[in-house]
């Protein structure tokens, strides 16, 4: 777990902007506080420098549906 990620979010005022880099285990808090939901858009070196949705990225979901077990459709 070494990767610094970076991730999409939409501020007040509808614009969309890059924030990072931030560690693996900072975006697991994030994803555990919910920051971070499974259509948010990650980039790291892991996903070759491209913008994908957390829910494409095995180990990210995993976690997610971990921590919010209330939000996991059967």
């Amino acid at each position: 777990m070494g990767a610094s990620w970076y991730y999409m979010t939409t501020s007040w005022i509808r614009k969309t902007r890059k924030v990072g880099p931030i560690s693996e285990s900072d975006l697991l808090m994030r994803i555990d506080q919910g920051k971070i939901s499974p259509e948010t858009l990650l980039q790291s070196s892991k996903t070759r420098g491209k913008w994908v949705p957390m829910n494409a990225i095995g180990p990210a979901i995993k976690h997610w549906k971990k921590s919010h077990p209330e939000q996991v459709e059967e």
